[in-house]
């Protein structure tokens, strides 16, 4: 299996040198750029598997690098996946940086460990899907069609634009139409990090689900909203 390259894009050299000394040893790629700048051109001259953002730049804000490499993205049909690094206590940078694509957030200060093992889990969404049987590639649901390994959302025909964490979580809940899922059990069946207390993150990634899928994100009638438990996904759908 060919080594997974990461590109850390952190002003705090001494952070970076730390986490790359990390990584390596743990069997990565690992490059470094100190500023928004210089991280996207590295990432255009060697585009890594993965990119992990710092919010605070000296030169730009991190949530425009974050549009930016997702736009690359969209213009090479190759998606890079984006952890983002945020301030502790910082809900919002958070809550804006899934909502434009990245795929998972990590509050500084951090372990080492719990990076790597988030890094582990965006990867592996991403590798995981190539492997599903064709049998059943693509679910359909009225106007709705889900392609597995096209790993893409049509409704009505046209396509709809999910990150690569969001289809996944949409096919976990289409996989299980009908069954009511608690957030727990939704994380587990993507295989992501666990909820941390009072985590609402999944809650934001349903909106842009939504917002993509549903006729009305107000009033969705294919993903719905049980209180106190988590969500279903319909199985009769227009």
């Amino acid at each position: 299996m060919a080594q997974q390259h990461l590109l850390m894009i952190e002003d705090d050299t001494r952070l970076a040198a730390m986490v790359g000394e990390y990584l390596r040893q743990s069997g990565y790629g690992f490059a470094h750029a100190a500023d928004g700048a210089s991280g996207l051109e590295a990432l255009q001259s060697t585009p890594p598997d993965l990119v992990i953002l710092d919010l605070m730049l000296p030169d730009m804000d991190g949530l425009e690098v974050c549009r930016r490499i997702k736009a690359l993205g969209d213009n090479t049909n190759k998606a890079t996946a984006v952890l983002m690094l945020t301030a502790k206590g910082d809900p919002m940078d958070r809550i804006v940086g899934l909502e434009i694509g990245a795929d998972d957030y990590l509050p500084k200060p951090f372990e080492p460990r719990e990076l790597l093992a988030r890094i582990r889990a965006v990867l592996r969404r991403g590798g995981d899907v190539a492997n599903t049987s064709a049998v059943h590639k693509t679910l359909r649901f009225g106007s709705l069609e889900i392609d597995r390994d096209a790993r893409t959302v049509m409704v009505g025909g046209k396509a709809s634009e999910l990150t690569s964490y969001q289809f996944d979580l949409l096919v976990a809940l289409a996989e299980r139409a009908g069954r009511v899922l608690t957030r727990d059990q939704i994380m587990e069946a993507v295989r992501g990090r666990e909820l941390e207390a009072f985590d609402r993150s999944i809650d934001v990634h349903m909106g842009r689900i939504r917002q993509a899928i549903e006729v009305d994100a107000k009033e969705p009638k294919r993903i719905l909203t049980v209180r106190g438990v988590g969500y279903v996904f319909a199985k009769q759908q227009d």
